[in-house]
């Protein structure tokens, strides 16, 4: 497939005096053979128009006017006696007159939608040679955006292993028998301070 491009350039037609004067040319050229000439009227519209349909005419016009001149030729003298004879002037004539009405009104259509088409790209395309203003809106002009800080992308969080958090052992008690221990030292201890200053006391 084909993308949109540029439309072809439309070529600038030839003068209205030039395009008058090859009309006249070809359709006198026409009339002064005798409509043996017709063909180069349709051979110059189907170079200019490219068309099928021309080119198809040119041709179907080439063979009339040879019938019609094997259809003359059967005549003996001058004169047409025959019926085939005035068939083939009423064909060359025919021809001629329809040629030239399809070539007159087939050419001015052409260079009239040429001029057209070409009317429509000077007012599309810019003058040329003439500077243009520079706009407003051209790249040059236009405050660029504030471009954001670039922030790197968040890295994924990965969790570090956590150590258990070492708890203080509970508090050990005394065994009972550890206090009963130091209960009994405390008790010898009582005792002996009290035999103690009651020996002292005694001996005063």
């Amino acid at each position: 497939m084909q993308g949109r491009g540029y439309a072809q350039p439309v070529k600038q037609p030839p003068h209205i005096g030039w395009l008058v004067f090859l009309r006249v040319l070809f359709v006198v050229i026409a009339i002064f053979s005798i409509g043996l000439l017709t063909s180069a009227m349709l051979l110059r519209l189907a170079a200019v128009t490219r068309k099928s349909l021309d080119w198809g005419l040119f041709v179907a016009v080439v063979a009339a006017d040879i019938l019609s001149l094997v259809l003359l030729g059967n005549e003996g003298g001058d004169e047409v006696h025959t019926p085939g004879g005035y068939l083939g002037v009423f064909l060359l004539l025919g021809t001629l007159v329809a040629a030239i009405a399809y070539y007159l009104a087939a050419d001015i259509r052409h260079f009239h939608r040429l001029k057209q088409a070409y009317t429509a790209q000077l007012a599309m395309a810019p003058a040329y040679g003439y500077a243009q203003p520079p706009s407003p809106f051209t790249a040059a002009t236009v405050p660029s955006a504030p471009q954001a800080p670039h922030t790197p992308p968040p890295m994924p969080h990965t969790p570090l292993p956590q150590q258990p958090i070492p708890t203080p052992p509970p508090p050990q008690r005394p065994a009972p028998a550890r206090i009963d221990q130091v209960r009994a030292e405390l008790d010898e201890l009582s005792d002996y301070l009290r035999n103690h200053d009651g020996n002292h006391e005694g001996g005063r």
